[in-house]
């Protein structure tokens, strides 16, 4: 990969107990991790796991210096309670990453299925899969970690479409 072409991106799965991150360097075809993991906070008291993975997602910018982050959007949960906390955890996720000046991007779970996978429907086993393919991993990642690596390969593909060789939305928008 050209020096030039390097982009490094901090993808993120929000979870309350489980945030898994993926870490790639990308030019929007060709990709390759730097890290990748899951922040796991356990049992502890709430507001001690939200500023866990405040702390940790802050590191990771540190440490990696990514130029965006893409994070994934909470669409709906069954539970009133986990919706809330997946929220509160995911706030605690941006906040960290434009604490560090990155820009960050959201992408819904469907759009991260259908960049990775190819169908929006895909399921967990599909994308851990895919993600070991595109990158070129020996083993597949766990789940917390393939879904922050797909986000990341989700945000990746989208910016490797340049502006002008993106689908018209018709016929008249179309310019070759």
């Amino acid at each position: 990969m050209a020096p030039s072409l390097r982009h490094r991106i901090l993808g993120v799965d929000p979870g309350s107990r489980n945030t898994g991150y993926g870490v790639i360097d990308s030019d929007g075809r060709h990709s390759r991790v730097v890290a990748s993991g899951c922040i796991r906070v356990g049992e502890q008291p709430w507001p001690d796991r939200l500023g866990r993975i405040f702390d940790q997602v802050a590191a990771l910018a540190n440490e990696h210096q990514p130029h965006e982050m893409a994070v994934e959007q909470l669409i709906f949960a069954r539970d009133p309670t986990a919706a809330l906390k997946l929220g509160q955890a995911r706030g605690a996720i941006l906040c960290a990453g434009l604490k560090a000046g990155v820009t960050v991007h959201e992408y819904s779970p469907k759009s991260v299925k259908l960049a990775v996978v190819g169908s929006g429907g895909a399921d967990k086993a599909q994308v851990q899969h895919m993600v070991r393919i595109l990158l070129g991993l020996t083993q597949p990642p766990g789940e917390d970690e393939a879904d922050a690596l797909a986000i990341a390969l989700c945000h990746a593909h989208s910016m490797g479409i340049p502006q002008r060789k993106r689908a018209a939305a018709s016929w008249r928008d179309f310019r070759p």
